[in-house]
């Protein structure tokens, strides 16, 4: 069944886009900042940029949802989704100013392999949000979704692997509390960006 027509004048799905491309764009400086090994305040501020130019857009969503009597799927998944997408910029954002708080600089090799990950998923996700425009091929969408919740796997086994490392080789309890830290944030990415596929999959079960 086709989305039900919606006023002219304001889109939805081009909203969700927007999200979506925040949340990419703040994967991939997130990877470009680990890569680089610099959680300086001014990287702190590139980020904390997107992350808030990402809220105004979730607010846009959630300010027509209350003001527009016919929309393209249920309130309540319109909703969920806004925040949702919200919530993988915000914890990007969380992790890099972490990393500034706790004063850590230099290359971690490991932390460089997760945020590929992250890049990959946010990547992925973002196609299966525009996905959500079109729902008369489904598959695609569908196989992204997939995609997010295998990356959403690896990141598990990436972070209970490097966990294990550093509960074996580092002796400084207070390096360790913040490396857990980071790398449990880095997998609520992940976490995340699973909710959203799973929502993105019920929509499209809804509007089949």
């Amino acid at each position: 069944m086709a989305f039900r027509f919606l006023p002219k004048g304001f889109d939805f799905f081009a909203l969700f886009n927007k999200q979506a491309a925040f949340a990419v764009e703040a994967a991939g400086l997130f990877s470009e900042l680990v890569t680089k090994g610099n959680f300086d305040n001014d990287a702190v501020q590139r980020m904390r940029d997107i992350e808030h130019h990402a809220d105004e857009v979730a607010h846009d969503i959630l300010k027509n949802l209350n003001t527009t009597f016919i929309t393209p799927f249920d309130r309540e998944d319109i909703h969920a989704l806004a925040s949702e997408l919200d919530s993988v910029t915000d914890m990007i954002y969380t992790i890099t100013n972490r990393m500034r708080v706790y004063n850590i600089s230099g290359i971690n090799d490991d932390l460089v392999q997760f945020s590929t990950v992250i890049e990959k998923s946010t990547r992925t996700l973002a196609s299966a949000v525009e996905g959500l425009r079109n729902t008369k091929r489904p598959q695609d969408t569908l196989a992204a979704c997939i995609e997010v919740n295998r990356l959403e796997n690896v990141g598990d086994t990436m972070r209970d692997t490097i966990l294990t490392k550093l509960f074996a080789t580092v002796q400084d309890p207070i390096y360790l509390i913040q490396w857990k830290e980071i790398y449990q944030f880095a997998e609520t990415v992940l976490d995340i960006c699973e909710d959203v596929a799973h929502l993105v999959e019920s929509i499209l079960v809804k509007q089949a």
